[in-house]
């Protein structure tokens, strides 16, 4: 196990050589919000016709050249159709066809005249002129069979979602959502909604890293465990069954208490590193047992919170093989100053908005009530003196 290692080096021990889990595939109405794995080619033309884009008559241009409303044309009306038939008779020179939008196109014409130029009877007395090719929607026009419909990457949202129900796609392969397990310890932990006795306080790290996996679209389920080794250990062996990924908080730095030094040899699991050179946060962990992945953080919760970004997403973006669950990176100018030297690096909470970045009150890494309204980590690099404002930083979107 190595020690003091930094953050680079932690994400490229915990992600090196991790192979994403397989595709999932899923009806395309219930994968809304989700990345596709694989290109989407289209299977036919969009659309499948020539069509008609309004309500109007389809006719030659030839035939109504030089039309005006002192000098109409008129011509028979040979059919008309509606949205939905099929345009079974070719269209012959000097005739009309009253047709309405979205319906096929009749062969033989090369245009189509909106209603409100004409005075709509039979024979239809014609007032203006128009091109070839005038309001013709084409065959195809949208995209064509074969061509790349949506590519691999793409979050499905509502227009994409549209574009393959038009291409009559029913079922897409997707990225996987790792399912992640939260194992949160500590005697002092009560759960909330039961009386608290002295000394005692109520988690926050269960509901807050729980929902944080949430709003990232990552499915997870929460156990709790007292401060005893074989607990702990029992706790993990089971829960590892049930997940891809175990994130645990509490019990990793140098305290009586701290017994994820005991609890994971009792697991039998491989310790790859132990402590990561920054602030909040240090005492981090990583552990693998049989073939997957355990992410120790601290039990403070700004310093959980501050982990889980810089460690657990890179982690999740490796097995869910989406780039978007990394955190994105900003430079930004600082609106308000920070009064301690970072000897080592450090991360505060910020709100960034427009290229500046303004910090809140209260940065211990117990605090949570401060990352209230929060949209970034405000990055200070070690061995830098008090922030002053004006200063330009690295902000990490949450």
């Amino acid at each position: 196990m190595v020690t003091g290692i930094s953050l680079e080096q932690a994400v490229a021990l915990m992600t090196g050589g991790l192979s994403p889990l397989p595709p999932e595939a899923l009806p395309a109405v219930q994968a809304l919000g989700r990345t596709l794995a694989s290109h989407v080619t289209a299977p036919m033309d969009h659309p499948p016709f020539d069509r008609s884009p309004l309500d109007g008559y389809a006719l030659r241009a030839a035939d109504i050249a030089g039309a005006d409303r002192n000098h109409p044309v008129c011509l028979p009306v040979a059919d008309t159709l509606y949205a939905g038939d099929e345009a079974k008779s070719p269209l012959l020179p000097g005739q009309a066809v009253r047709i309405m939008t979205g319906a096929m196109l009749p062969p033989g014409c090369d245009c189509v005249l909106p209603q409100e130029d004409t005075d709509r009877g039979n024979p239809v007395s014609i007032y203006t002129a128009l091109p070839p090719c005038k309001n013709y929607v084409y065959q195809g026009e949208d995209y064509r069979a074969g061509s790349l419909l949506l590519p691999a990457g793409t979050r499905l949202d509502a227009a994409a979602l549209g574009v393959l129900s038009s291409a009559g796609i029913t079922e897409v392969s997707v990225c996987p959502r790792p399912k992640v397990g939260l194992l949160t310890t500590g005697d002092e932990v009560v759960e909330p909604g039961r009386p608290l006795p002295p000394g005692k306080i109520y988690g926050s790290n269960g509901a807050l890293l729980a929902a944080r996996l949430a709003e990232l679209g990552i499915p997870s389920f929460c156990r709790h465990a007292a401060d005893s080794p074989a607990a702990v250990a029992k706790a993990m062996d089971e829960m590892l069954e049930d997940c891809d990924l175990l994130i645990t908080t509490g019990g990793v730095s140098v305290g009586d208490k701290d017994i994820f030094h005991q609890a994971l040899p009792l697991l039998g699991a491989e310790r790859v590193f132990w402590k990561v050179d920054l602030k909040p946060g240090t005492p981090a962990m990583f552990s693998r047992h049989g073939g997957k992945s355990i992410l120790s953080l601290s039990g403070n919760p700004f310093a959980a919170f501050t982990t889980f970004e810089l460690l657990a997403r890179p982690l999740l973006a490796a097995l869910a093989g989406e780039p978007r669950l990394l955190p994105r990176q900003r430079q930004a100018v600082l609106t308000t100053p920070y009064d301690k030297p970072s000897p080592r690096r450090r991360f505060l909470r910020g709100r960034y908005e427009e290229g500046q970045v303004a910090l809140p009150e209260g940065h211990s890494s117990g605090q949570l009530a401060s990352l209230v309204g929060c949209n970034c980590l405000v990055e200070l690099p070690a061995g830098t003196p008090p922030a002053e404002a004006g200063q330009a930083v690295q902000v990490w979107l949450l």
